[in-house]
């Protein structure tokens, strides 16, 4: 039995390690277990009425996902311990471990080790438990760095997200689509280039940290979901111009949106649509409908 716990133990917690590594180190962002959380959480909270709900889903998801890999790590390394109760420990004066029950032992002494507290009160026996103690202190060190970790890269890609939908924003409530169709060239080049770099950012941002599409932006002129549907209109625009340079900066902007809508197609909405059918049910999909 002890060959049992010891592989279902050290199975849980490498799933918790890899799912760590998936979120935050991967090039494609998100694990298949942190994934599996915030859709959870995004499909509840689209169906709770209250328009708060859906903007606490990427909070949320954050905070259930790292309590499931600290559950898992806790979970996995008590399995471990739990064949080994209580003869393989020795225990403080004041404990009686004849009178304890040795899963709730081994969870306590898990749950100890983990957060590095260090108590002292029950240690091991063994040459090779004693060796896993402190292995064990590690991984509990790597969830709470990697914690800090997720939460540091998380806002600033969320704060660029934001900054492209305020670019998109401005730029159609002061009617630039006009600028770029019949400007001066070298300036509807900027334009159209400027909200290109902004989303191609975005996307590498969406690749990168898949969790961001879980956070939604209540403030339209601050939302992507809720300003990528007026970029298709500066395409259109500068497709028009008489400028050569124009038109190549036109189709540059809709080659990434197109790259854009693709992958949130692909990832999130699945319409199977066109570039404006896309943007549609990305608005639709965080509370923001088009006119």
């Amino acid at each position: 039995m002890t060959w049992i716990f010891s592989v279902l133990g050290a199975a849980l917690i490498a799933v918790a390690l890899r799912d760590i590594y998936a979120t935050l180190w991967h090039p494609h962002g998100l694990g298949t277990l942190s994934r599996w959380v915030f859709r959870v959480i995004w499909w509840i909270a689209a169906r709770i009425r209250h328009g708060r709900a859906l903007g606490s889903a990427g909070p949320l998801g954050m905070i259930a996902t790292v309590l499931l890999w600290a559950t898992l790590i806790v979970t996995g390394w008590a399995l471990i311990y739990l064949p080994h109760m209580p003869d393989g420990f020795f225990f403080a004066s004041a404990l009686q471990p004849q009178s304890s029950s040795d899963p709730v032992a081994s969870l306590y002494l898990s749950l100890v080790t983990v957060a590095t507290l260090g108590y002292g009160d029950i240690t091991p026996a063994y040459p090779a438990l004693r060796l896993l103690i402190p292995v064990q202190a590690l991984i509990g060190f790597v969830l709470f760095t990697a914690a800090i970790s997720w939460i540091l890269q998380i806002y600033p890609a969320l704060i660029r997200r934001r900054a492209a939908a305020r670019t998109v924003h401005l730029l159609v409530s002061t009617d630039s689509a006009e600028v770029a169709r019949h400007g001066e060239a070298s300036i509807a080049c900027a334009l159209l280039d400027g909200i290109t770099d902004a989303l191609t950012t975005a996307e590498f941002d969406l690749r990168q940290y898949g969790e961001t599409y879980f956070f939604r932006d209540a403030e339209p002129d601050r939302s992507l979901a809720a300003t990528l549907a007026h970029v298709p209109e500066l395409v259109e625009a500068g497709e028009a111009s008489a400028a050569m340079e124009v038109r190549r900066a036109a189709v540059r902007l809709e080659q990434q949106l197109s790259s854009l809508a693709g992958y949130l197609d692909a990832r999130y909405l699945h319409t199977g649509g066109s570039i404006e059918q896309i943007c549609t049910a990305y608005a639709a999909d965080h509370r923001h409908w088009t006119a």
